[in-house]
């Protein structure tokens, strides 16, 4: 498993597949843990605030380093707006000098969207920071291949990697169970669907139960 010491960047196979949601039920777990745990949003756009967000679900203190107004990638939506490109070393820099025992990174998108100045990615700055990553997957139809490209081109650079679903339907199907027999990394994972709905405290306390940082999440791929 990937150790949760440092930066640590969340990313995701696709958009929406739950990636704030998971960062803040990851900080809230920590946090139980006794961790000291601080959130940066790489960049936000749109009318969300998942910085805010992530702080009202886990306590966490959390921010963005850079917020465009048009619901586009970053590197587009900065494009549109005028507004300055985050820099690769700038953002390494800042996120170095945090004093957390953990900061997660929270990407926007999938692994591979463009971020900022030259068009650098979630992959490369986890290869600036030499950290490991959370791949959030859905559960559904099309999640091994998503979960498997993702893997595939964090591995190529090095990048150690674990899995975790962002989520999991209430009333699961057979490709939901299925897929979980099949999917690709190693899972420390599950965030029920409907979570953000939570109390912010059931939120807090009912993490515990969504993760397992040292096994495999197996009785999940059995059904249970």
């Amino acid at each position: 498993m990937i150790a949760f010491e440092g930066p640590v960047l969340v990313t995701g196979t696709d958009t929406g597949v739950g990636k704030t949601v998971a960062t803040a039920a990851l900080a809230a777990y920590l946090m139980r843990q006794g961790r000291s745990v601080e959130v940066v949003k790489i960049a936000q756009t749109g009318d969300d605030d998942d910085a805010a967000e992530v702080t009202r679900l886990s306590g966490a203190p959390a921010r963005a380093l850079a917020a465009y107004p048009d619901p586009l990638a970053p590197f587009a939506a900065a494009r549109r707006s005028g507004l300055p490109l985050l820099d690769l070393h700038e953002v390494a820099e800042t996120i170095l000098d945090l004093k957390s025992e953990v900061v997660l990174l929270e990407g926007a998108g999938g692994l591979l969207v463009q971020l900022g100045a030259g068009g650098w990615t979630a992959r490369d700055l986890a290869v600036e920071l030499g950290c490991p990553a959370v791949v959030v997957a859905r559960a559904g139809l099309g999640t091994l291949n998503h979960t498997a490209l993702t893997l595939e081109a964090l591995s190529r650079r090095g990048i150690d990697a674990s899995v975790l679903i962002g989520s999991w339907p209430l009333e699961p199907g057979l490709a939901e169970y299925e897929n979980l027999k099949d999917l690709p990394g190693r899972r420390i994972g599950w965030i029920p669907a409907g979570a953000a709905a939570l109390a912010p405290e059931v939120f807090r306390l009912s993490s515990s139960e969504w993760f397992d940082l040292e096994g495999d999440l197996g009785r999940f791929a059995a059904g249970d």
